[in-house]
């Protein structure tokens, strides 16, 4: 399918989406959403996509957030969030089994922060730089950022970063945990591309049950998600990938699995 706003290219399994409005720092509009609720709706249903990554067109930003120019004309509250509802590409994003990782490279501000706060494992380069701003502007995150971050970096270093809307480094989003990783900016989409190439290499169904357990293990009580662990592990013992692992295993070879 042709994106006006956006790029989504795949090969050998990794789907790679690029933001690519890079004259205004990869900002999200209408149609930029819209694109991203139609792509990612797509890909969670394509068994050729194993692994998802996300990037900015250029050099200059992931994405700065939301297209200020959006913003002059008042909008009715009522046709606001009925809009917003509809293309709210981050619940697209949730329903993506495969996981999903950013490779940021400088601006994740706002709505781009939150689109990468979407993400399963985050990539910046040194150069990136990090915030939730949207209190600048007299609202506050509307993408899920009052309700991820805090879950990844703690209440307070949520709300001190929401209240202020202060930019972090790379280096300090790092050593917060908002980012997984800091390395070298002209490298940041290269060392993204490396860790999808080494996820896509395993079995398919274990991928997406692995990435299961975690995510929707974390929104249960232990008891349960340990259940669903379970679950999950038994259903893996009976399928073909499997057998094909334990084989390639005991016959010292690469393994060919077929995702059944």
């Amino acid at each position: 399918m042709a994106y006006q706003t956006i790029r989504h290219e795949l090969d050998d399994g990794v789907a790679t989406i690029t933001l690519s409005r890079p004259e205004v720092h990869n900002a999200m509009n209408e149609p930029m959403r819209r694109e991203l609720t139609e792509c990612f709706t797509a890909l969670a249903s394509d068994e050729a996509t194993r692994v998802i990554l996300v990037t900015g067109a250029g050099e200059r930003a992931f994405s700065a957030g939301a297209d200020i120019r959006e913003f002059v004309e008042p909008a009715p509250p009522v046709r606001f969030r009925a809009e917003r509802r509809r293309v709210d590409f981050r619940q697209a994003m949730d329903r993506c089994p495969q996981p999903i990782i950013a490779a940021i490279r400088g601006y994740a501000f706002g709505g781009g922060l939150e689109l990468a706060l979407a993400c399963d494992i985050r990539i910046a380069g040194d150069d990136a730089q990090l915030g939730l701003t949207e209190i600048n502007l007299a609202i506050i995150p509307g993408g899920g950022g009052t309700q991820r971050l805090p879950r990844l970096v703690g209440r307070g270093k949520a709300l001190e970063m929401i209240l202020t809307g202060a930019r972090l480094s790379a280096a300090e989003a790092l050593r917060i945990g908002l980012v997984e990783r800091v390395v070298p900016a002209a490298g940041v989409l290269k060392a993204a591309r490396e860790l999808a190439g080494t996820m896509a290499a395993k079995a398919p169904v274990a991928l997406r049950y692995a990435k299961e357990a975690v995510v929707k293990g974390l929104e249960l009580p232990l008891d349960e998600g340990l259940r669903l662990e379970g679950d999950l592990s038994a259903f893996l013992r009976t399928t073909d990938d499997r057998l094909e692992g334990a084989r390639a295993f005991l016959e010292k070879r690469a393994p060919r699995w077929s995702g059944r």
